[in-house]
């Protein structure tokens, strides 16, 4: 990998990225916009959202970030700009890290408006440090977006892109203990979930929701969703495709 060469491609997505703000708005703004009505479903009931709202800011920027990011570097492949720049002296890991970090600096803008609109616009209340209910819902987003870079791989189409939405995170979402805690569930259950990601994300937003100080449980946690990061986006190198066959 070559830092310069990394560097340049985020700037490219970066600039490709400036010219289409509907993108931009779908990133930054739909998991405020969904935040938002969560705590209006719950207007009667405003504990629920306090003891849902925070894992779900957690959520709803990995699905977004997933799917904007896969459905994006499909675009890049199916339109021969990928095979260009892989011509070019451009690694795998360049274009990867690249895209990871482009969409890695929305992520924390995205970040930062949900995780200050849930606190201060819609008085979730958390025990613990607003900083550390921050960082891991970036590690959440940047977890989004190398998932979507890594299933972009496999889909032929835009339309194949979004139908993998149903089983990499669907999956994720009901095992996670969004809806149940984890050790109430099926053994096999149970054990599944434990390999999941998004469940060390709702066990790390749960952490700051119930705790003052920082926890060895929320360090775990928060470690082990940016390692799954880091090795997904491995992985999207690895499996990274010139062009759609």
């Amino acid at each position: 990998m070559n830092p310069y060469r990394t560097l340049a491609t985020a700037r490219r997505v970066l600039r490709q990225l400036s010219h289409d703000p509907r993108t931009i708005a779908l990133m930054l703004l739909v998991p405020c916009v969904m935040l938002v009505l969560l705590r209006y479903v719950f207007d009667a009931s405003p504990a629920v959202f306090n003891s849902i709202g925070a894992s779900l800011l957690g959520i709803f920027p990995l699905i977004t970030m997933f799917l904007v990011t896969s459905i994006a570097t499909l675009r890049e492949r199916t339109t021969g700009t990928l095979e260009r720049l892989l011509a070019m002296p451009l690694g795998k890991g360049d274009l990867i890290a690249g895209y990871a970090l482009a969409f890695g600096a929305l992520a924390i803008l995205q970040s930062i408006l949900a995780t200050a609109l849930a606190l201060w616009g819609l008085d979730l209340n958390v025990t613990g440090s607003a900083w550390l209910l921050l960082l891991v819902a970036l590690f959440d987003a940047l977890l989004g977006t190398a998932l979507g870079l890594f299933v972009s791989a496999f889909a032929a189409s835009e339309f194949q892109a979004v139908q993998f939405m149903p089983a990499v995170i669907f999956p994720q979402l009901l095992l996670c203990g969004l809806f149940t805690p984890r050790d109430q569930m099926q053994p096999v259950l149970e054990g599944i979930s434990n390999v999941l990601p998004m469940s060390y994300a709702v066990d790390g937003m749960n952490e700051v929701l119930h705790h003052t100080d920082l926890t060895t449980t929320y360090v775990r946690d928060a470690l082990i969703v940016a390692g799954c990061a880091l090795l997904v986006l491995g992985l999207g190198a690895a499996t990274l495709r010139r062009r759609t066959a």
